[in-house]
């Protein structure tokens, strides 16, 4: 699949997260220490909405029912989820930014 422009590196400020649209499907874009990663923005657990989680270093908190992801590598930490949540490639040029759905 073809990499998609999701905006600007001001989308997302460090330490924060933010949710995007690729090729309609909702994706968490995180910025750590400005690097930016991006997940699915559904935990694997009943689909809490990542994205809208608190990002700690490189770990997100669903804020549902507390499972905790790496959004470097989309492990699963802590349960209850029980499974990995998918995580996508970003690249920036300049100051855009891509997400491809591999």
């Amino acid at each position: 699949m073809a990499e998609v422009k999701v905006g600007q590196t001001n989308l997302v400020a460090p330490g924060t997260a933010t949710v995007v649209s690729v090729e309609g499907k909702s994706i968490a874009l995180f910025n750590v220490g400005g690097t930016l990663y991006a997940t699915a923005n559904e935990c694997t657990h009943v689909g809490g909405p990542l994205g809208n989680g608190r990002l700690d270093g490189t770990v997100v908190t669903c804020p549902w029912h507390g499972s905790q992801f790496d959004v470097t590598s989309g492990q699963m930490l802590k349960g209850p989820a029980r499974r990995p949540v998918a995580g996508y490639r970003v690249r920036v040029e300049g100051t855009d930014v891509f997400v491809a759905l591999d």
